[in-house]
């Protein structure tokens, strides 16, 4: 099997092809929109906050199978997490995909961890969790 065979593992086809959390989420109590320039992919997340923890998640928009993927991928992940919970998932996951050590509690989300061989699609990994985190700073 080729390294791009391994890249586009059942898992990430299946969250791409099905995303999970996908649509708008009304009412929430946050909403960012993210754009990745150098390839057009774009979404917009929805987040519902209750007590310093995600209640519910959504998000929508095109983009390619990692973004896509990778952003179906965050909401199962970060649904129900406390804030601090969150921003620690999404720092291991950064760190993985710049090809560093994957953290044990990424789950799932390790099988974005090809894309760190793939410069080109870092960005597309990561348009979903920087804008989380974005809307994050928000609070």
């Amino acid at each position: 099997m080729s390294f791009l065979d391994n890249l586009y593992k059942e898992i990430i086809l299946e969250h791409y092809k099905k995303p999970r959390n996908y649509g708008i989420l009304s009412p929430a109590t946050l909403s960012r929109e993210g754009l990745n320039p150098s390839c057009g992919d774009e979404l917009e997340i929805f987040l519902n906050i209750e007590e310093d923890r995600i209640t519910d998640v959504s998000f929508k928009g095109e983009g390619c199978a990692i973004s896509k993927a990778s952003s179906s991928l965050m909401t199962v992940a970060i649904k129900g997490k406390k804030i601090d919970e969150t921003l620690k998932l999404t720092e291991q996951f950064k760190e993985m995909i710049r090809g560093n050590e994957v953290a044990e509690e990424l789950g799932d989300l390790s099988v974005l961890q090809g894309v760190a061989k793939l410069p080109a699609r870092v960005k597309c990994a990561t348009l979903s969790w920087i804008t989380l985190e974005q809307a994050l700073a928000e609070l």
